[in-house]
């Protein structure tokens, strides 16, 4: 909508409520006309119209995401494939870009009340948050794991997880709460609340083990020694994962779709993807 239709659309509207044949309102007419201009010209302008126009792109992340969007508690520096793509998509904006710390939990909170442009944590695309949220095209694509103590008596594959008086904890707002509501049958399921983590309940006895997926499985690997992982058999539907928007405009969308088909062929998203380890989950086409 050009300059001329928001303007004769704001006066129509105000001429509305001006009774007929008097003049002694022009003034006010006036001046609520000069103050609405502003608001009505800025509800027309798009989220990437406004990522640009601030020069600013606000990035919600999960800070304990390992190799996806993590802060080393050390350091507090951030690392992760979708560190590496979001600072590589600010900068062919032209923007600075803003870290947000959120959560799965926090996820519709987060996009709906504005608090972030994006959601850039490896976000799962299930049926549920399609209803709420627009994503991104996939660029990554994972299984389930389980992840228990070494050792643990009567827990070595897949098939002894779902079984009575077992308890498998989940992140709440997680893929991972959805599917496991679903496919236990015998096994209590343990949802864990921010800030509880999945570990906790494991190390202290009260769960058996703990449902996620593959970058989280590497962390576990990797950072711990106390950790067995065990993966979901190749029958149960893996999931794809994207960055997330809040629903309505989708231009900010559409410019990150575009940017994630470039580095997709330019080679980028493949070596984002080696560095974190992440190579036998990227999707490139």
């Amino acid at each position: 909508m050009n300059f001329l239709k928001i303007l004769g659309s704001c006066f129509q509207k105000l001429w509305a409520w001006v009774p007929i044949g008097s003049l002694s309102y022009l003034p006010l007419l006036v001046v609520t006309l000069a103050v609405l201009m502003p608001n009505q010209a800025l509800a027309q302008t798009t989220r990437l119209e406004r990522v640009l126009a601030n020069k600013e792109l606000r990035a919600c992340i999960w800070p304990e995401y390992y190799s996806i969007s993590y802060r080393n508690p050390k350091t507090r520096e951030l690392s992760g494939i979708d560190i590496a793509i979001t600072q590589d998509l600010a900068r062919e904006l032209g923007v600075k870009l803003k870290y947000v710390d959120s959560n799965f939990a926090q996820l519709y909170e987060s996009l709906e009340q504005d608090r972030c442009d994006i959601a850039t944590h490896a976000i799962g695309i299930t049926e549920e948050r399609q209803a709420r949220l627009l994503f991104s095209q996939p660029y990554l694509k994972s299984g389930l794991f389980a992840v228990t103590l070494k050792n643990k008596e009567g827990l070595q594959n897949w098939d002894s997880l779902d079984q009575s008086g077992r308890v498998i904890a989940v992140a709440a707002g997680t893929i991972m709460e959805s599917v496991m509501s679903k496919s236990l049958k015998k096994a209590r399921l343990l949802r864990v609340q921010f800030p509880g983590t999945r570990e906790q309940e494991v190390l202290s006895g009260r769960a058996d083990a703990f449902m996620t997926d593959y970058p989280y499985s590497l962390r576990m690997i990797d950072l711990t020694d106390w950790a067995a992982v065990i993966q979901a058999p190749s029958s149960m539907t893996a999931t794809e994962y994207a960055y997330a928007f809040a629903k309505g405009d989708q231009s900010l969308q559409m410019r990150v779709d575009a940017f994630l088909s470039l580095i997709k062929k330019d080679g980028r998203l493949l070596q984002y993807a080696k560095t974190n380890n992440l190579e036998p989950i990227v999707l490139l086409k």
